[in-house]
C-alpha cells in the first residue's frame, strides 16, 4: 500500500475533511452572486509583441472586484475556423502567470487559452485598494475576521468575471470551456466551476485553499504557515479561533465540491508537504460528478510530474474533441 505523508492511501479515500462548514455557507455563496453583477465593461485588449507562426498573443485586461484591475494574458490560435474551445487558466499561490511559451502546446491543439494573474500577487493585476501592492504571502488569511472581505472570495468572483468575458468572444465555443491549475491555481479552477456551470471541464492539479483545520493541526508550513502566524500576532491565546476557522470555510474549497458539475482531473502527490494529500481527498471524496485522480506516490509539491504533462494535453484534446 503506497505511503503517504499524513495518513495511508485507503484512509485517504474514505476522508472526508476537519474543517467544520458554516452554517450559512450555501447563503453566503447564494447572497453573493444574487449581488454581483456582470462588468463586462472596462475591458482592454492589447496585442503583445510575442507571436509564433500559429498564435497571437494579447494582454487583457477587466475591471475585478472593487475596482482592481486584473491582468490577462491571452493566446488565440491564428487562422481560426468556426468556434474554437477555451482554456481558463490559474497561477500558484504568490506567483503570476508564465510565459507564454507554456501555454502554446494548448494553442497548437487549436484552443485559446486565458491565463488570469491573482490580484495583489506577483503579476500585473492591481488590488481593490488601487495601489500596486505585490504580496507574495498572507492574502489566505486577509479580510478572516469579516467574511465580506476575503481575499478568496473576490478571487474567486474575479474568475466568474473572466469566465463571463471568455463566453462574449465570437470565437469561443461557449459549451466547451476548462479551467485549471496547480496548487491555488487548482483551487480556483475547482472554485469557477462550482460557482459556473458553464465550466466543462477540470484539471486539478494539487489544489490548494482546502481543509485549513487540518492543515493548521499538522503543522505544515509553507503556504499554510500563515495561519500559525495568524494567531501569534493577532490572537496569541486563540479566543476567537472558532470564529477564524468558521470564516475560512466560505473560502474552503471542500465546502463547494459537491456544485461542481464538470468533470474533474485531480492529480496529487503522496509525498506533498505543502498541500497535504488528506485536504486534496477532502475535496476529491466530496465531487459528485464525473470525475479521476490521478496518483503520484513517490511525488511532492512538485512542477515537473514525470507523465502529467501527457495527462494534460489528454485532458485539453477531449475538451477539443467532446
Amino acid at each position: 500500500m503506497p505511503l503517504s505523508v499524513d495518513m495511508p492511501l485507503e484512509q485517504l479515500k474514505k476522508y472526508h475533511g476537519s474543517s467544520k462548514r458554516p452554517e450559512n455557507f450555501d447563503e453566503y455563496w447564494s447572497d453573493i452572486l444574487k449581488k454581483r453583477k456582470k462588468l463586462l465593461v472596462n475591458v482592454r485588449i492589447e496585442k503583445n509583441e510575442f507571436e509564433t507562426p500559429f498564435c497571437k498573443c494579447y494582454d487583457m485586461f477587466f475591471q475585478g472586484e472593487e475596482e482592481a484591475i486584473i491582468h490577462v494574458k491571452v493566446l488565440k490560435p491564428k487562422n481560426i475556423l468556426g468556434k474554437i474551445p477555451g482554456i481558463i487558466e490559474f497561477h500558484g499561490y504568490g506567483g503570476c502567470s508564465k510565459d507564454w511559451t507554456y501555454k502554446l502546446p494548448y494553442v497548437a491543439c487549436g484552443i485559446a487559452v486565458f491565463s488570469m494573474e491573482c490580484r495583489a500577487q506577483m503579476g500585473d493585476s492591481t488590488d481593490s485598494f488601487g495601489a500596486e501592492n505585490h504580496f507574495r504571502n498572507c492574502n489566505l488569511i486577509r479580510g478572516v475576521m469579516k467574511p465580506e472581505d476575503l481575499y478568496y472570495k473576490k478571487v474567486f468572483l474575479d474568475a466568474l468575471t473572466l469566465a463571463d468575458i471568455v463566453m462574449e468572444f465570437d470565437y469561443i465555443d461557449t459549451e466547451k470551456i476548462g479551467a485549471m491549475g496547480y496548487s491555488q491555481g487548482g483551487g480556483i479552477a475547482l472554485a469557477l466551476a462550482a460557482l459556473n456551470k458553464n465550466i466543462r471541464k477540470v484539471f486539478a492539479v494539487y489544489p490548494f485553499l482546502s481543509d485549513y483545520k487540518r492543515c493548521w493541526n499538522m503543522d505544515t508550513g509553507a503556504a499554510y504557515e500563515e495561519i500559525k502566524d495568524y494567531f501569534r500576532q493577532r490572537d496569541p491565546q486563540h479566543k476567537r479561533e472558532e470564529e477564524f476557522f468558521n470564516n475560512l470555510g466560505y473560502i474552503d474549497i471542500q465546502n463547494m465540491a459537491h456544485w461542481i458539475k464538470a468533470d474533474v482531473v485531480m492529480t496529487t502527490g503522496l509525498m506533498d508537504k505543502v498541500c497535504p494529500p488528506s485536504t486534496q481527498f477532502a475535496v476529491y471524496n466530496k465531487l459528485l460528478c464525473r470525475k479521476k485522480h490521478l496518483i503520484f506516490p513517490e511525488y511532492g509539491h512538485e512542477d515537473m510530474l514525470n507523465g502529467l504533462q501527457d495527462e494534460n494535453i489528454k485532458w485539453a484534446m477531449e475538451l477539443l474533441n467532446d
